[in-house]
């Protein structure tokens, strides 16, 4: 028999009669009449060629075949349940629900400490994974459902799509303490251009925009090394004599464990607006709203 033949109808009547053990209770429970109750089952045991249910002193008694469907039956329904439920309500408590998300390394730098504290306290049972596509397969991803959200300065991700502002940053400055810009009250662009750079080429943000920001400015830096991310540079500012052009709030978590420090830069640079987003497939999806709600509540300025 194919699932196709069965009506779901027929195994809600089913699943209520093994609790009830009588028609005129499911009928009552269900809010059918018994005779449109006693069809269903006549229906039900044709399509299935058991009797199911024989008729006693006690009630409707189960037949074994009956007995091995209730398990299984009773599962899957529930499970229909569940999924219907969700879009009405999301348990953050109880869910185990993993979440991904697309956040960039100096993102998780910022927001997951934070942001796992928070979860561990209040939804311990959930779980979040982040990966690295923010380039041209970040829209169809979360378009597809495979990534919930992602967070970051990603000016590509227009149509279709959702954001709420998290922050707006500048940029900075950042080298070691003891760095001979160190003790200087004003980083001048000759002083600037005189260094050596360490550059971050992050493909798919809008960090790469950075470089043709400063080109277009008619500044010119002696790039010594470009990296992919920004995960190394406070390990590689703090043993040389580099200095790097970063986000303001990363140069902030950067500064104590690694003994550095940041100046205003000597030029005018747009502003980097830090934005939340998500697909509008999913703007009604109970537990996509629940984080991004968090995630808004506790990083918007």
């Amino acid at each position: 028999m194919n699932l196709k033949d069965i009506d779901l109808n027929l195994l809600i009547i089913f699943q209520q009669l093994l609790q009830e053990r009588r028609v005129s209770a499911v009928a009552t429970t269900l809010g059918l009449t018994q005779p449109t109750v006693s069809n269903a089952l006549n229906r039900l045991r044709k399509q299935l060629n058991d009797d199911l249910f024989i008729r006693t002193s006690k009630g409707m008694e189960p037949t074994a075949y009956a007995m091995q469907l209730a398990e299984p039956i009773g599962y899957a329904l529930a499970s229909i349940q569940e999924t219907l439920s969700q879009r009405t309500r999301f348990d953050a408590t109880e869910s185990k629900r993993k979440f991904i998300a697309a956040i960039t390394d100096i993102g998780e730098i910022y927001f997951l400490p934070k942001l796992m504290e928070l979860l561990a306290e209040t939804a311990p049972t959930i779980s979040l994974n982040t990966i690295r596509s923010t380039g041209s397969h970040l829209a169809d991803d979360m378009e597809a459902g495979r990534i919930d959200l992602a967070i970051g300065w990603l000016p590509h991700l227009k149509s279709g799509f959702f954001q709420r502002r998290l922050f707006v940053q500048d940029h900075v400055c950042m080298f070691r303490r003891g760095h001979r810009l160190d003790k200087i009250s004003a980083l001048t662009q000759a002083e600037f251009e005189a260094e050596n750079h360490v550059v971050v080429s992050a493909a798919g943000t809008g960090h790469a925009t950075v470089d043709a920001s400063i080109e277009k400015l008619g500044v010119h830096r002696k790039v010594s090394l470009t990296v992919p991310h920004f995960v190394a540079v406070g390990h590689i500012l703090s043993s040389t004599n580099m200095i790097a052009t970063v986000p303001e709030r990363f140069a902030r978590h950067c500064a104590a464990p690694f003994n550095l420090t940041y100046v205003v830069l000597p030029m005018q640079l747009p502003e980097i607006g830090i934005n939340l987003f998500w697909h509008s497939r999913f703007h009604k999806e109970v537990g996509n709203r629940w984080l991004r709600n968090l995630i808004f509540d506790m990083f918007s300025d």
